[in-house]
C-alpha cells in the first residue's frame, strides 16, 4: 500500500510540474520576444501540454490500480 500511495504522490507532482511549465511558457509567449523566440515557445508549449495529458492519464491509471 505505501508503493501505491508513492507512486500516486510521484504521478500528482508529475502532473503539477507539467503543469506549472505550460504556465511558464505561456507566460512567456505573451512577452514580445520575436518571432524565433515565439516559435520555440509554441513547441514547448505543445510538449507541455502532451505532458500534462501524459501525466494526468498515469494519475488516473494508478489511481485506478487503488479502488479495485
Amino acid at each position: 500500500m505505501d508503493l501505491m500511495n508513492l507512486e500516486l504522490a510521484r504521478a500528482r507532482q508529475s502532473v503539477g510540474r507539467a503543469k506549472l511549465d505550460l504556465e511558464r511558457a505561456e507566460n512567456l509567449l505573451d512577452e514580445d520576444c520575436g518571432v524565433a523566440l515565439n516559435l520555440a515557445l509554441c513547441c514547448r508549449i505543445r510538449s507541455a501540454q502532451t505532458r500534462v495529458v501524459e501525466a494526468k492519464q498515469r494519475l488516473k491509471k494508478i489511481d485506478q490500480g487503488t479502488t479495485d
